[in-house]
Parts: C-alpha cells; structure tokens; sequence
C-alpha cells in the first residue's frame, strides 16, 4: 500500500439488511487500495458471506429489553467484546471504524470512541436503530437512507445517501444474469423473506408453485431461508412432488449471489426492509411487499406503504396474506403488462445508484 492508502475497520452482521451495506462499502474502499478487516460475530450470517477480508471476531449479541439477569450477562458480554475490538484497534491501528448499525456493530464503534479513532455510521431505515440513535452524536459523520431519519439523530454531519448497493448491481444485465442461473429469458418471479426466510410468504408460495408454472409458465426462484428449508421441502414434495425437476423452478434454502437472482426477476415477493428495497429497485422490479409486522419501530410497514404510494410496488399485511391473495395479486401482474412496466418504471425511478460513493467519500474525509 502506498502511504496515501487507509486502513479501515467495516463492521455490521445479523442480517444481510446490515452486511451487504458494509461488504458495498468494503468492496469500493479496497479497491481503491485501501486496507480493510471485518469485525463480525462468527455464529452469524456475516462469517458465511464476508469471504474476501480478514474477519476479527466479537461475541456480543442483541440486548434483551426486558430488566433481568440476561441484561446483566448481556452487559458483561459487551464489555469483554468492546475489550476485545479496543485490542483489535491498537493492533491494526485503523484510521476509521465504518458501522452499518445492529447491535454487531457496537463494539467497534465504542472502542473507536475510547480510543479516539474516528467513526462513521450508515443507517438504512426511516426510523434509525437504537445503536445509531445512541452513538450518532460521537460519530465524525452520519449516513441515512431516509430524509425522515434525520429527524432522530444528533449529529451535524448527516448525510442522505441512500444505501450503498454493490457495483454489479449496475454492471449486470438481465439476460446474462438468467444465463448464470441456467434460466430461459422469460418471465420471472423472486420470492424471498430476507436473509432469514419468512414462514408467512413460504406457507402461501408452496402452495401456488405448481399452477405459476404449469399454467402460467413463469420461471420462479424461490429462497426459503436456510431454517425453513426442509420444512419447504416437505410440504413441496406433498403439493407437488415432482418440483425438483421443474425448470421453471429454483427453489434452495439462501442464494449467496443475490445480485444475480434480482437482476433475472421481474417481479418480487419479498419483505420490506430498507436495503431489500434499494434493491430491487435498482433491478427494476414490481415488487408485492409483506413487511415483517414485528419489525423495530414499524419501519416495514411504513417502507412498504412509501412504495406503494409510489406505485413503485404493492402492499399485504402479513396477516392477511395467503395462497389466494398471493396468486391473485401475481397473476394480474403478469397478465397485465402495462401495469407491470408502470410498477417497474416507477420502482426504477427510486433506485440510487452512488449510495456507496457518497459514503465513501464522507469516510475519506473523516479519516484525513
């Protein structure tokens, strides 16, 4: 490295709504020739997807809400794991902490804040979680998705930059990504409950695979979540026993490369998280949104109606979705054309596509 180049410690995990943000980020960093390590906890998704850098391990966990000796132990927990990343910082002697926000994150931030380094966070909902509320006023920088988020943070320096999404988002196109995934050019559905599956939208697809494909020859690809695969399985080989060699259908517990699976779809199934919207919009896709109804803050819910309002996607309460509705609100877009390009257009018209830059560039100048 020259000595013009950094070192920079990128930190984020739980879920892939806090990961791919930070690997985006990572990516565009190192290639400029810049250093970076990863801290993460290694039981979660982030030790299986970061591949490419160091990864600095922290045993911390989400906070219980609840007074009790859980919070107790909790609290012992983060004290050892802030320990733990101050050792890591004195060691590789970062010249900034960049954090995507989760509970992962709060050690590293903590102990770049005792130690004096620099920190910039990025917060993808509208409603800022409760590490980014509780360290932003420390922070050399804040980065927000949402306009509506600044109004929970106490910092100067907030940035609206969208999320960063990662460069072969803009680089692949929808043939070619098809032709990866050994599927024809033709009409294609995503369903997906996040990183983690959603039981509610895996019970009510299960049961309408067989009639998209044989009667309405669509191509489907199908991410269960890796917990609720087998269950997925099983139910699939009742309802429609012949599935696996269906090639219309794709259909595996999580798919590492999710660029590629949102690049081949033309419509979505799919939580409402922030990151999972940035998404597919910069896929062009219509998307039927069922948020997460346990989600902090209601953000979901509040994501999914934004979109709608857009006419950028569609809206099912979790609680009222099921075969029948599913089915319904598919088949009329995929009968409908020029419903389904407005949808598209609409959610295309959304997508933010220097997200990364712009953070970039704000964690190039607090590490001046």
């Amino acid at each position: 490295m020259s000595k013009n180049n950094k070192t920079y410690f990128i930190t984020g995990g739980g879920t892939g709504g806090h990961i791919y943000p930070a690997i985006a980020v990572a990516d565009y960093l190192h290639k400029e020739g810049n250093n970076i390590y990863y801290v993460g906890n290694p039981k979660n998704l982030e030790a299986d997807i970061v591949k490419n850098y160091p990864f600095l391990p922290v045993n911390v966990h989400g906070m219980p809400r609840k007074i009790s000796f859980d919070l107790i132990k909790w609290g012992i927990q983060l004290l050892f794991s802030v320990y733990t990343c101050i050792k890591y910082i004195k060691k590789y002697k970062p010249d900034l902490v960049f954090g995507t926000g989760g509970y992962v994150s709060a050690p590293s931030l903590i102990a770049a804040k005792i130690l004096g380094i620099p920190f910039i966070m990025h917060d993808c909902d509208a409603i800022p979680g409760l590490v980014t509320r509780k360290l932003a006023p420390f922070a050399s920088g804040i980065s927000l998705a949402f306009e509506k988020a600044k109004e929970h943070i106490r910092n100067n320096n907030c940035k609206i930059n969208g999320n960063p999404i990662r460069e072969s988002f803009k680089t692949l196109n929808k043939e070619d990504a098809r032709r990866q995934l050994n599927l024809v050019n033709k009409q294609t559905i995503c369903i997906m409950g996040g990183s983690q599956g959603a039981k509610s939208i895996n019970n009510s697809a299960t049961e309408i695979l067989k009639s998209l494909s044989k009667e309405h020859d669509v191509q489907i690809i199908f991410q269960t979540g890796k917990k609720h695969f087998e269950e997925v399985k099983s139910k699939l080989l009742v309802k429609y026993p012949e599935y696996e060699s269906d090639k219309n259908l794709l259909v595996a517990p999580y798919f590492d490369d999710m660029v590629t699976v949102l690049k081949s779809s033309d419509i979505a199934i799919s939580r409402a998280g922030s990151l999972s919207i940035s998404e597919l919009c910069a896929c062009e896709i219509a998307t039927i949104f069922v948020p997460y109804p346990y989600a902090a803050a209601d953000h979901q819910r509040k994501n999914a109606k934004i979109m709608e309002t857009a006419n950028a996607g569609l809206y099912i309460e979790d609680s009222e979705l099921n075969p029948e509705i599913l089915k319904e609100e598919l088949i009329n877009l995929i009968s409908n054309k020029e419903k389904l390009f407005a949808m598209q257009t609409a959610s295309k018209n959304l997508a933010k596509y220097d997200g990364v830059e712009q953070i970039a560039q704000q964690i190039k100048n607090a590490s001046k």
